[in-house]
Parts: C-alpha cells; sequence; structure tokens
C-alpha cells in the first residue's frame, strides 16, 4: 500500500514539476548545430519574436541559444555570418544567451591547429548536448529551427 501512495505522490510531482518551471517565466533553449545562415537567421527570429511575444504580454522569458558541431560558427569571431544580428540582440536583451559547445571548440582548434575565438556575447559550457538536456530538464522548452 505504501508504495502505491509514494508511487502516485511521485507521479503527481513528475506531472506537476513542468507547471512550477511555467510560474519563473517562460524558457525556451534553441539548438543550433548546422553551418547554415537560414538555420543561424531562423534561431535568431525564433529567439527574437519569443521576446518580443512574452514581453507584450508583460511576462518574463528567457532564452538560451545553444550551439555545438557546424552550429558552433554562429559564435565564431572569425566565421560567424550573424555576429552583428548577435552583437545588437546581445545588447537589446539581457533575457538572451548564447552558448558555444567547449567539445566542439576543442575539436576545430585541433583540427586547425590554431585558436578559435568566440564572439564577446558566447558563454562555454562542457558539452552542447548536455547543455540542451540540463535545460530540458529545469524545465526550458526546445525549438530546433
Amino acid at each position: 500500500m505504501h508504495k502505491i501512495i509514494r508511487a502516485s505522490v511521485a507521479a503527481t510531482l513528475l506531472a506537476i514539476a513542468p507547471l512550477a518551471a511555467w510560474a519563473e517565466g517562460a524558457k525556451v533553449a534553441i539548438h543550433v548545430d548546422e553551418e547554415s545562415i537560414q538555420t543561424m537567421n531562423m534561431a535568431l527570429n525564433n529567439a527574437a519574436n519569443i521576446i518580443k511575444h512574452y514581453e507584450g504580454l508583460g511576462q518574463e522569458v528567457t532564452v538560451e541559444i545553444v550551439t555545438y558541431g557546424p552550429g558552433l560558427h554562429m559564435l565564431r569571431a572569425d566565421t560567424s555570418p550573424v555576429s552583428e544580428r548577435i552583437s545588437q540582440m546581445g545588447l537589446t536583451h539581457d533575457n538572451l544567451s548564447f552558448s558555444a559547445c567547449l567539445n566542439t571548440v576543442q575539436a576545430m582548434q585541433q583540427r586547425a591547429q590554431t585558436e578559435i575565438t568566440l564572439l564577446p556575447e558566447a558563454n562555454t559550457v562542457p558539452s552542447g548536448a548536455v547543455r540542451l538536456m540540463e535545460l530540458q530538464y529545469e524545465g526550458y522548452a526546445y525549438l530546433r529551427p
């Protein structure tokens, strides 16, 4: 009997966990793993539109764009085709952040035999894939443009 009650309580807590996360405001993780400028611009468009929507409602929103693999080019100082837009958005929206996978940075540095410099707006995370998992566990919605 006690096992049934414990299982019911656990199931209830798991079911309401996403609701508790929404109480903190909307949160979304946007995943970029392609070098495509169209994908990068779509991710930035999604971020801008989401922020505009929630700000229009007077609600809090947090957006994190997570890059890894070929998508890291979005945050590379030497190869980003959207660096000016990232700079402008970073100055305008304090609720928007950019994460770069350190595994990818190190792999690219090893292949290129040179230092890879990231945009000032980029924060490194040990693993982009793990970061996406952590954000979803914390109640972030997941988007992949």
